[in-house]
C-alpha cells in the first residue's frame, strides 16, 4: 500500500499563484493528485521573483525559498492565455481533468472563455475552485484580496499584538494558508459528492470569510456580549492564568486550562493563591486578572526559565519555551516527525506535510518545477505533434 496515494488519479489544472491558492494544490499534490500548474511565459509565478533567500543549485541555478514553500510536486506548463492559442491549450486540459484551481479577480476569467459557466459546458464533472479576496458574491467581490488587508479589515489584527501598542499582524500570511486549507476542503468534499450526483460544482471560497471564521472564541465572545474584544497580547481572553511570563532569563509560555492545573501552578510555586476566594475558578482569576498575574510575575522573575519549566513539567501543567524558527525546526520531535524534508538532485529542503496517514502516505516525488520545465512533455501528452509545439514556442503562446 505504500505506493498508494489519496488523490492518486485526480487531475488538477491549476492556475493560481503567489500563496493561497498554490498551498491548496500543493496539498493536494502531496496526496497524490497530478497538478499542472499553468505560468505564465517568461516569467512565471511571480513568487519565483521573490528572493533573496534562494536555494542554489551546483550548476548555479536558482529557486526563491518563497515559491519553493508551495510547490512541490507539480508539473509547471507555461501558456500565455491572452491568446487563443493558449486558451485552447488549457480548455483541451479541462477536458478530462477533475479540478481547476484559480485565484483571479472576480471576472476576469471570463474574457478568456475560463470562467465556471463556460468550463462546465466543456467538463461537467470538473470541480471548479476559486480562491479570491471577498467571494464571488456580495458588494466588495470586485475587490483583489491581500493577506495583510484582509488580517486589518477582518479584525484579526485588532486582537493581535501587546495591548499598549499597535495591532499587529500574524508573522505569516495566516490568512492566505488559511483560506487554501478551506479550499482544498471544500475540493474534496466537491469531489466526494460528484462519486454520489457524477456532477461537479463551484467552490467559492474567500480570504475575508475565512479570516471572520477564524475570529473563533473570540469572534464568539463578540456575539454573545456585543462587547469589542480587546488586545490582550500574549494572554487569553477566556483562561487565566495562560499567557507570556519573564524569568529571570528569559521567557516561557504557561498554559493553564481549568482548575486544577491552576491547584498544581501554585503547589510548584509553593503559594496558596488557588485558597482564595478571587482566584479559585477561573471566572473569578478572569476578573481578577490582573492582580494574580501581577502576583505571579512577582515571583516567577526571581528564578531562570529552566527552574520554572522543569517545575511545571513536573506538576504536568503545561508549558513551554519560546522557540525562534532554527530552534524549532531543530527540536527532535519536529524531525522525527520529518517536518523537514529533502529532494534528490535539489538543494531545496522544505517543510513537510503535518498529514500522516498510515496506508496513503504523503510523497515527496519532486522539488518546485523550472519555469515551463514540462511544457514540452505535456503539450505531447495532450496530442499536439512537435512541429506544433515548436511553431507555438515561436509565436511566444508557450
Amino acid at each position: 500500500m505504500q505506493n498508494i496515494q489519496s488523490l492518486q488519479g485526480i487531475k488538477v489544472v491549476d492556475l493560481s499563484r503567489v500563496l493561497a491558492g498554490p498551498s491548496c494544490t500543493q496539498v493536494l499534490a502531496d496526496l497524490g493528485a497530478e497538478v499542472i500548474k499553468i505560468e505564465r511565459p517568461n516569467i512565471g509565478d511571480e513568487t519565483r521573483h521573490w528572493s533573496p533567500p534562494t536555494f542554489e543549485s551546483d550548476e548555479g541555478e536558482k529557486t526563491s525559498a518563497y515559491f519553493a514553500t508551495v510547490n512541490r510536486n507539480k508539473r509547471s506548463l507555461t501558456v500565455d492565455m491572452s491568446k487563443p492559442e493558449g486558451q485552447a491549450i488549457i480548455k483541451k486540459m479541462l477536458e478530462d481533468a477533475d479540478v481547476l484551481v484559480e485565484n483571479f479577480k472576480v471576472g476576469n476569467l471570463k474574457k478568456y472563455g475560463l470562467d465556471y459557466e463556460s468550463v462546465k459546458q466543456i467538463n461537467p464533472k470538473l470541480v471548479y475552485a476559486s480562491l479570491t479576496g471577498f467571494g464571488q458574491t456580495g458588494v466588495d467581490a470586485h475587490k483583489a484580496g491581500y493577506d495583510y488587508i484582509i488580517q486589518g479589515m477582518s479584525g484579526l489584527m485588532s486582537i493581535t499584538g501587546p495591548a499598549d501598542a499597535e495591532p499587529h499582524k500574524v508573522g505569516v500570511a495566516v490568512v492566505d494558508l488559511f483560506a487554501g486549507l478551506q479550499l482544498t476542503i471544500g475540493i474534496q468534499s466537491a469531489l466526494l459528492a460528484r462519486t454520489l450526483t457524477g456532477e461537479g460544482q463551484h467552490v467559492d471560497v474567500a480570504l475575508m470569510d475565512s479570516a471572520i471564521a477564524m475570529l473563533a472564541n473570540v469572534g464568539m465572545n463578540h456575539l454573545a456580549t456585543d462587547a469589542v474584544p480587546p488586545r490582550l497580547g500574549n494572554a487569553h481572553p477566556n483562561i487565566v492564568p495562560y499567557q507570556v511570563f519573564e524569568s529571570s532569563d528569559g521567557h516561557f509560555i504557561l498554559a493553564c486550562g481549568n482548575d486544577k492545573q491552576f491547584e498544581k501552578i501554585c503547589q510548584a510555586m509553593q503559594q496558596v493563591w488557588h485558597q482564595q476566594q478571587k482566584f479559585a475558578t477561573n471566572p473569578e482569576r478572569v476578573a481578577n486578572r490582573d492582580e494574580l498575574i501581577l502576583l505571579m510575575q512577582s515571583e516567577i522573575a526571581k528564578q531562570p526559565r529552566d527552574y520554572w519549566l522543569q517545575k511545571f513539567e513536573q506538576a504536568s501543567v503545561p508549558c513551554g519555551s519560546i522557540n525562534n524558527i532554527a530552534e524549532a525546526v531543530a527540536l527532535p520531535q519536529v524531525q522525527h516527525r520529518e517536518m523537514v524534508v529533502k529532494f534528490k538532485n535539489s538543494p531545496v529542503k522544505a517543510l513537510g506535510s503535518p498529514i500522516k496517514l498510515s496506508q496513503t502516505p504523503v510523497q515527496y516525488v519532486t522539488p518546485p518545477p523550472k519555469l515551463g520545465e514540462h511544457t514540452q512533455i505535456i503539450l505531447q501528452e495532450l496530442g499536439y505533434a512537435d512541429d506544433e509545439i515548436k511553431s507555438m514556442q515561436a509565436q511566444g503562446i508557450i
